[in-house]
C-alpha cells in the first residue's frame, strides 16, 4: 500500500524480543536487564496476526528482529507461517549469529530467505570488548554455514570512532573473498548510541577509493529491499570485486524512498525509527476490536508515516528507547 506521500510501504520488520545474548556496547550497556515482562510481549499468534494483516495490506518483506530474535522459542515455526502467506516473498531475519549454526537447517527448511548478520570486528579480542565476551568465532561459522545452505547473506557493520575504524578495509576484503554484501551503517544517535561518534558514509567510502576503484552505484529506488545504497568496487591486484551498501540514516537522509514500517516486541507499530508516534497494537489484538478493524487502524498508522525523521533536532516526540528495545 501507499502512504500519505505516495510512498510504497511494502516491508515489516517486526521485533520478537528485546533480550539478547550479546551486550554490544552502543546498543545495550553491560549489566542492562530492564526487559519486558512475559505478559507485555505479543504471542507469536498475535504477531502472525499482525503479519497475516500486512500482507493483506501489500507488505510482502518480512524481516525478524530483536534484540536477537534467535532466542524466542518458535521462531522456526513462525517463520514458516508468515513465507505461506498469500503475497509474501521474502522473509530474513537480522542476528548476531551466535544462535545460527544450530538452527540454520530447519531456518532454512522453513522459508527463511535472507539474514543480516551484525559483526563489528573480525578479531577476537576486540569482538569481545565491543560484545561483552562474545566469540567471534562462531559467527564466522554462522556467515560460512548460511552460505553454504544458500541463505543471502549480508553483514551489517556499525564503524565507532576509536573502536573498529582500522578494520573497514578488512571487510572489504572479507565481501571480495565471501563473495557476501557488507552493509557500513551510520551509528545512530538512539540510546546508548549517543554516547559514540561513528563515520559517515562518506567518510568510509574515501577509505575504500584509497586502495580499491570504484566501479558503479546502483540506484537507491533499483534497490526495493532497504535503504542501503549499494556501490562496487574493484580489487586490482586480485581480480575481485567487493559490493559495498552504505546506510547513511544522518549524512544522506533516505526517507524519501522509506518502504517500511515497524512492529516492536511489545505490539507497538511504530511508523519511523526516530519518532515515538504509532499505534498500540497489543492493547487493540487483546481487545474487543474484529479483525477488520484491527486492519482498518493498521492501514491507517502506515498511511499516516511521517515525512522524515529529524534525528539532528532536539523534539520532544522522539523515542528515547535503546535500539534492542525498539528493534534494530
Amino acid at each position: 500500500m501507499k502512504d500519505n506521500l505516495d510512498r510504497e510501504i511494502n516491508y515489516m520488520r517486526i521485533s520478537l524480543t528485546d533480550r539478547c545474548n550479546l551486550r554490544c556496547s552502543y546498543c545495550m550497556p553491560s549489566g542492562y536487564n530492564n526487559f519486558f515482562k512475559e505478559e507485555e510481549v505479543l504471542t507469536l499468534e498475535e504477531i502472525y496476526t499482525v503479519a497475516k494483516i500486512g500482507s493483506e495490506l501489500g507488505i510482502n518483506k518480512f524481516r525478524f528482529t530483536g534484540g536477537e530474535p534467535l532466542v524466542r522459542e518458535g521462531i522456526e515455526e513462525l517463520i514458516k507461517k508468515v513465507k505461506g502467506l498469500p503475497g509474501v516473498n521474502e522473509v530474513a531475519i537480522t542476528t548476531n549469529g551466535i544462535l545460527l549454526p544450530e538452527k540454520i537447517k530447519t531456518l532454512k527448511e522453513n522459508g527463511l530467505d535472507r539474514v543480516n548478520i551484525s559483526l563489528d570486528s573480525f578479531r577476537e579480542d576486540r569482538f569481545k570488548n565491543i560484545t561483552h565476551n562474545g566469540d567471534v568465532k562462531k559467527v564466522l561459522k554462522a556467515i560460512d554455514m548460511a552460505i553454504e545452505y544458500g541463505i543471502e547473506v549480508s553483514l551489517n557493520v556499525v564503524i565507532v570512532k576509536g573502536k573498529n575504524q582500522d578494520e573497514i578495509m578488512d571487510f572489504v576484503r572479507f565481501s571480495e573473498d565471501k563473495g557476501i554484501k557488507v552493509r557500513f551503517i551510520e551509528i545512530m544517535p538512539i540510546g546508548k548510541g549517543k554516547d559514540f561518534i561513528g563515520m559517515t558514509s562518506g567518510e568510509i567510502e574515501e577509505v575504500i577509493k584509497e586502495e580499491r576503484t570504484y566501479i558503479e552505484e546502483e540506484t537507491r529506488k533499483s534497490n526495493l529491499r532497504g535503504p542501503a545504497l549499494y556501490k562496487s568496487f574493484y580489487n586490482e591486484s586480485k581480480g575481485k570485486t567487493s559490493t559495498i551498501g552504505f546506510i547513511s540514516p544522518i549524512s544522506n537522509c533516505f526517507c524519501s524512498d522509506c518502504n517500511r514500517i515497524r512492529l516492536t516486541c511489545d505490539g507497538f507499530l511504530k511508523q519511523c525509527l526516530h519518532w515515538n508516534s504509532g499505534t498500540d497494537l497489543r492493547a487493540i489484538l487483546r481487545g474487543e476490536k474484529t479483525y477488520e478493524e484491527a486492519k482498518m487502524i493498521i492501514k491507517d498508522t502506515i498511511y499516516n508515516k511521517p515525512t522524515h525523521h529529524n534525528f539532528g533536532e532536539k523534539k520532544n516526540n522522539v523515542d528515547i528507547r535503546f535500539m534492542s528495545q525498539i528493534g534494530g
